[in-house]
Formats: structure tokens, C-alpha cells, sequence
């Protein structure tokens, strides 16, 4: 005799599944995202004078950015790919194989000798590298969103998708726990010469981790679903860029903000706050973390409300509030008065979350499922590079050009209202309805 399960037993399963989706997507984007920012700490700290000695600190330092830039240059590479085979084969295989990559990449620039033991080959394996870290953190995003918002209950998916969201500030905090102690207890010739390669060593320990929680997913019942009603694009990526392009620009144009700012506020301030205002890099690094619970915070919050009052609504109100906090930022921080600083990050970084919070859910609901992949991670990926690929260098340059912080506040401001502007633009997700094989067949 065959046994049926009950659906209270059904319902169980299905909630320890979306719930294990979720830890799954939140442990493996908080340690990618480990690894990408501690890059960017280190870029501001110190790799402009182990990688590109013989320049000035200036030029030391828009060197270093660009590397970190680099990184955003192959997002979008990570992304088209993994999303591709992400359409075709499964999220979970695409997720394994992100988060190796980044690993392995990660570890690799902790133990590359430095610009005096190898000459140029330094600066060059340092760009390789860095490259690889963005093949992997391009591809992490698409697959740790749609593996938490196609296996969430109905009528949270925005609350479950904030999961992968909030492992990026998650992975902001780990990132700059681990540094501050370094900055605070080493003196600069032992954090210049191989203190700061300890965090990037540990990231192996913690990708370890993370790969264990991850090979014990499960593909969503959605997906299987898409896979059996209509055949896997042979390119999902062509049916994107052909018929949904529109969708992905503004989808991009919505994220270029909040990934821009979200990146001059954790890499560029902690020099900003060295070199302009005296501060040492203890108390720069000690102003971001103690943000980053206010980030998460503000994910939360707008994801759980996304799921009752609509993405669009959150989104648009939070992009408001966004560049209202963008033109009040740079004012407070040159107060140089730290309780007014602190202020200043802790109103940016609850704000940057609002915005980011039904990110996840709305890029997902704006694909079907079968370019869901290609199509969410595409639009992502543009908005990170115009945004937070530049960020960083631009307002190194914009400072250096006209030695205020007043210019960098009005590029602040303008790439809020261009994401406002892509928000509004952008209309309420509506789910495309699978296309069956026999309609693909007409």
C-alpha cells in the first residue's frame, strides 16, 4: 500500500526546505562577499604600496581601485555564464562552483609575493586574480536569490530573499571584524608587509563551511516544474537580451545607487577618513561595523514589508529616502565629530538596506523561470559595474580635481535620481507565464 503523506507533514517539509534554502543562501553570499570586500579594504589600506610602489599615494591608490574595479569588469562575465548552465542544468551546481572559484582566488592573493619579490608579474597575477573573484561573485548572486525566493513560502518570498541580501553586509561585518584587530594591534610595517594577507588565508576555513551547508541543497519545486513544462533555452541568454532588454537596463539603472554609494561607504571613506580628516584606520574600520547591524536591519524591514505592500512601492519610497541621505552623507562625515559620523553612517547604510531589501524578489519575479538566472544576475551585474566598479575611483579622482567633498556629494546624488528614476520607470513585477512545450512547439 502506497502512503500519502499528510500536508501537514508536506507543509513541514516544504518550510524546512525554504528555511534551509535560505541559510544556505545567506552563509554562501555573506563568505563570497567576505572575500570580494575584504579586496576592497585592503585596496584602500594597503595595496597601492605592495603591488604599485613608485608612485605617489594618489596614483598608489586609483591603481589599487582599479583592480577592484576589475573585478566588476568580470561580473557581468560571471553572470551570463553561470546563468546560462544556471537555466539549463540547475542553481545549485552554479553555487558550488561560484563559490570555489572565489575561494580559490581569494586564498591565491593572500599568498602572491608582493611587487619587490616579483616585479611586474605581481601587479599582473593580482588583476588575474582579482578577475576570477568576479567571475565567482557574478554568478553567486542570480543562483543564492532564486534558490531562497523559488523555495520561500507564498506571500514571503521578499522576507526570504532578503536572506542572500543580507549576506552581503553580513559578509561586510566579517570582513572588517577580522581587519580591526589586525589595524589595531600590529603597527603599520607588519600589517603593510603580511598582516593584511590573513584575512584573505582565512577565507578558506570559511568557504570549507560554506560549501558543506551548500551541497546539501535542494533544486526549488518551481525550476523542476520549468525544466518539465518547457525545455531548457539552448541560449537563455539570447531569449533575454531579445525580449526582455528593456527590463534589464532598468533593472540595472535601479541597483547602480545602491551599489555605487554602498561601495564609496565601505572602501572609499575608510581612506577618506585616514587621508582628509586625520582619523586612524581603527576608528574608520570601528564606524562601518558598527553600521552594518543598521544595514542588515533595513533589509529586513523592507523585504518583510515588499511582501504585503508591494516591491515597487518599497523600492520607490526607499530611493527617495536614499538620495536625500546621499546629499546629508559627506556633509556630517567632514564634521570630523565621531557620535556625528557615526550618525551619518548608521542613516546610509539603514537606507542602502531599504533599497537593497526587495532587490532580491523583484529581480527575480521580473524573468520566467527558465532565463530567470541569466536575466536577474544580467541586470544585476550591469547596475554593480556602473555603480559600484566605479564608485570608488571616481570619488578618489572627483576629490583630487576639486579638493571637496562636495563634488563627490553631487555624483552621490545623481546616481540616486538615475536609480529613482529606473524604479519608476520599472513597472510592478508581474510573473511572465511559463511558456509549455507545446505552445514552444506551435
Amino acid at each position: 500500500m502506497t502512503s500519502i503523506a499528510s500536508p501537514t507533514a508536506t507543509r513541514t517539509a516544504a518550510t524546512v526546505k525554504a528555511r534551509k534554502a535560505a541559510l544556505g543562501s545567506f552563509v554562501g553570499t555573506a563568505i563570497e562577499w567576505y572575500d570580494f570586500f575584504i579586496y576592497g579594504t585592503a585596496a584602500a589600506l594597503v595595496l597601492g604600496k605592495q603591488f604599485f610602489p613608485g608612485t605617489s599615494d594618489l596614483a598608489g591608490t586609483l591603481a589599487a581601485f582599479a583592480t577592484l574595479a576589475v573585478g566588476f569588469v568580470a561580473r557581468p562575465i560571471g553572470g551570463i555564464v553561470m546563468g546560462h548552465f544556471g537555466d539549463r542544468i540547475g542553481r545549485k551546481s552554479m553555487l558550488v562552483t561560484s563559490l570555489m572559484l572565489m575561494g580559490c582566488a581569494t586564498v591565491a592573493i593572500g599568498l602572491l609575493p608582493n611587487y619587490a619579490a616579483i616585479g611586474v608579474f605581481a601587479p599582473m597575477l593580482l588583476v588575474t586574480l582579482r578577475f576570477v573573484q568576479g567571475l565567482g561573485v557574478g554568478g553567486e548572486w542570480g543562483g543564492a536569490v532564486l534558490v531562497a525566493t523559488e523555495n520561500a513560502p507564498e506571500g514571503k518570498k521578499g522576507l526570504y530573499g532578503s536572506a542572500p541580501q543580507i549576506g552581503v553586509p553580513a559578509g561586510v561585518l566579517v570582513a572588517n571584524l577580522v581587519y580591526l584587530p589586525l589595524a589595531a594591534f600590529m603597527d603599520d610595517d607588519a600589517f603593510n608587509s603580511w598582516g593584511w594577507r590573513i584575512p584573505f588565508l582565512l577565507s578558506a576555513v570559511l568557504v570549507g563551511v560554506a560549501m558543506w551547508i551548500r551541497l546539501g541543497l535542494e533544486e526549488s519545486d518551481e525550476f523542476t516544474t520549468s525544466k518539465s513544462e518547457a525545455p531548457a533555452e539552448s541560449m537563455p541568454i539570447l531569449e533575454v537580451l531579445t525580449r526582455h532588454w528593456k527590463t534589464v537596463l532598468l533593472a540595472g539603472g535601479t541597483f547602480i545607487a545602491t551599489n555605487g554609494i554602498a561601495y564609496a561607504y565601505m572602501v572609499y571613506v575608510l581612506k577618506y577618513g585616514e587621508t582628509e580628516l586625520g582619523f586612524g584606520k581603527t576608528t574608520m574600520l570601528f564606524l562601518l561595523i558598527a553600521s552594518c547591524p543598521f544595514w542588515m536591519a533595513g533589509m529586513a524591514f523592507s523585504a518583510h514589508k515588499s511582501d504585503s505592500l508591494g516591491r515597487r512601492t518599497v523600492y520607490i519610497r526607499s530611493s527617495i529616502a536614499l538620495v536625500v541621505a546621499a546629499a546629508m552623507f559627506f556633509p556630517l562625515i567632514d564634521t570630523a565629530i565621531v557620535p556625528v559620523m557615526l550618525v551619518s553612517m548608521v542613516a546610509l547604510g539603514f537606507t542602502l538596506g531599504c533599497c537593497a531589501g526587495p532587490q532580491a524578489a523583484l529581480f527575480a519575479e521580473l524573468f520566467p523561470a527558465h532565463i530567470r538566472y541569466s536575466g536577474a544576475s544580467l541586470g544585476y551585474q550591469i547596475g554593480a559595474i556602473l555603480g559600484g566598479g566605479l564608485a570608488p575611483m571616481v570619488a578618489t579622482a572627483l576629490y583630487a580635481a576639486f579638493d571637496t567633498s562636495f563634488a563627490i556629494t553631487v555624483y552621490f546624488v545623481i546616481i540616486a535620481v538615475i536609480s529613482l528614476v529606473s524604479i519608476l520607470l520599472l513597472p510592478e513585477p508581474q510573473l511572465i507565464p511559463k511558456t509549455t512545450a507545446a505552445q514552444k512547439a506551435s
